[in-house]
C-alpha cells in the first residue's frame, strides 16, 4: 500500500499511448496522473483541433488529431485513454470509441460510464475477446487507498466476514416517466458508477433490490440483499447540502464495523469487551481492542495528501499500466464490474419505487435481459 512513487521520466520502458479526449475532467485528473505512469504518450485526439492542439502541448505529446481512426492507423499504440462524453441521444460516446481502439490492437482505459446499458457492455466483453485486448474503466473509489484498506479490513478473519452495509451517496433520481430517457437519466448514469462500484467492490453482486423514491429533491433509498447473503442500504441523499460530506460507508461484521466518511476518514471499530453493564465506570477499550483512525494530514507536500492519489486515479491508472506491461486483464474496474453496475443501474429504470425486483447474473438471464431492453 506504501510502495514507493515512480515519476514518468524514471521508467526505462513505456508503454505507448494516445488519449482521446480534451474536457475539463480529464485536464484537471486525468492528464496529470499520468505524471506517474510508465507511458510515452505520443498523440492527442480531439474533434476541436486548437484544444486537441493545446492539450498535445501541455502534456507532452508529438502530435494532435481531430480524428481517433487516423489517429489510431498512424501511431498504433499499444493502449489508448478515452475521456470523452455523450452523444446527443444521451448514450456515451466511449463506447464505440473503445471498440474502435480494440479493433486496431490497443488496450483501453476509458472513464466511466462504460455504456448506456447492459447489452453494450456485453458488446464491448465480444470485441474484447475477438481482439485478444482488455478495456478498463476507471472506478476510482475502489482504487482510493481508504477504500482498499476498507476492503482489507472486512475481508479479514478477524472481521468474521461483512454482514451488512450502509452507504450514502447525493444523487437525484428522476420522476418515474424519465427514467427511460438516458437524457434525463445523464446525471444519474454517470454518478451511479461511483456507490455501485463500492457495493460491488465489497459485497460482491447484488442478488435483491428494491427502492423507495421521494419527488421533492429525488431522493432514495434502496433495499439490498447480496448473493453473499449479507444485507445493506444504499441512500441516493438528494437535498444534501453541497458542503457536506459527500458520502459515507459502513460495514458491519461479526462484533466489529468500519466506517468511511468522505473518502478519508477512516474508522475500525474491533471487537472489544467494556465489561459488565451497569458496573463498567470507563469506555475506553483497552489499546488491543480501541478503534483505529486514520486520515491524511493536509499539510506536507507529500504524494499522498494529493488528491489524484487519494481518490484513486493514479493507483486506477497504474494498474492499468501495469496489465498492460504484464498482458493480463485487470482485476478491478473491469467489464464484469462494469456489467454488475449496469444491472442496479436498470433496476433503477424499471423497477417501480416500493416493488422488489431480482438482479439477472447468468449468462441465459443476460441474453434474456438484452431482448427486454431492445424490446423496450
Amino acid at each position: 500500500m506504501n510502495e514507493p512513487i515512480s515519476y514518468r521520466f524514471e521508467y526505462t520502458s513505456p508503454i505507448s499511448v494516445a488519449f482521446i479526449g480534451a474536457g475539463g475532467h480529464s485536464y484537471r485528473n486525468v492528464y496529470p496522473s499520468l505524471q506517474y505512469a510508465p507511458v510515452d504518450l505520443r498523440a492527442v485526439c480531439d474533434l476541436d483541433a486548437d484544444r486537441a492542439a493545446a492539450y498535445a502541448r501541455t502534456f507532452g505529446a508529438s502530435r494532435h488529431y481531430t480524428d481517433h481512426r487516423q489517429m489510431l492507423a498512424r501511431e498504433r499504440p499499444a493502449a489508448v485513454f478515452i475521456v470523452t462524453g455523450y452523444r446527443q441521444d444521451g448514450r456515451v460516446q466511449a463506447t464505440e470509441l473503445a471498440m474502435d481502439c480494440l479493433r486496431a490492437g490497443a488496450h483501453v482505459w476509458m472513464e466511466k460510464p462504460t455504456a448506456a446499458s447492459s447489452a453494450e457492455i456485453r458488446e464491448l466483453m465480444t470485441v474484447s475477446e475477438q481482439s485478444s485486448r482488455f478495456v478498463m474503466t476507471g472506478l476510482k473509489k475502489i482504487f482510493a487507498p481508504a477504500m482498499e484498506k476498507v476492503h482489507a479490513i472486512i475481508h479479514s478473519e478477524r472481521f468474521g466476514g461483512a454482514t451488512s452495509i450502509n452507504l450514502r451517496y447525493p444523487q437525484q433520481l428522476p420522476e418515474p416517466g424519465l427514467r427511460h430517457d438516458l437524457n434525463a437519466m445523464r446525471g444519474f448514469l454517470d454518478h451511479i458508477y461511483h456507490p455501485a462500484a463500492i457495493l460491488n467492490y465489497l459485497m460482491g453482486p447484488i442478488e435483491r433490490f428494491g427502492f423507495e423514491w421521494e419527488p421533492v429533491s429525488g431522493g432514495s433509498i434502496a433495499s439490498l440483499r447480496f448473493s453473499s447473503g449479507a444485507v445493506g442500504t444504499l441512500h441516493l441523499a438528494a437535498g444534501a447540502a453541497a458542503t457536506s460530506p459527500l458520502e459515507r460507508v459502513e460495514v458491519i461484521g461479526s462484533g466489529e464495523n468500519v466506517v468511511l466518511e468522505n473518502g478519508v476518514k477512516l474508522t475500525y471499530y474491533r471487537r472489544s469487551d467494556l465489561g459488565e453493564y451497569g458496573r463498567t465506570g470507563s469506555f475506553l477499550a483497552d489499546d488491543s481492542a480501541a478503534p483505529l483512525h486514520w486520515e491524511p494530514e493536509f499539510s506536507l507536500g507529500q504524494l499522498y495528501n494529493k488528491n489524484l492519489f487519494y481518490l484513486g486515479y493514479v493507483p486506477e491508472i497504474l494498474h492499468f499500466c501495469d496489465c498492460v506491461l504484464r498482458q493480463q486483464p485487470p482485476s478491478k474496474g473491469t467489464l464484469r464490474d462494469s456489467l454488475a453496475i449496469m444491472r442496479l443501474f436498470e433496476a433503477y429504470q424499471r423497477a417501480p419505487s416500493g416493488t422488489t425486483v431480482t438482479l439477472p447474473r447468468d449468462d441465459e438471464n443476460d441474453r434474456r435481459e438484452a431482448v427486454d431492453n431492445d424490446q423496450r
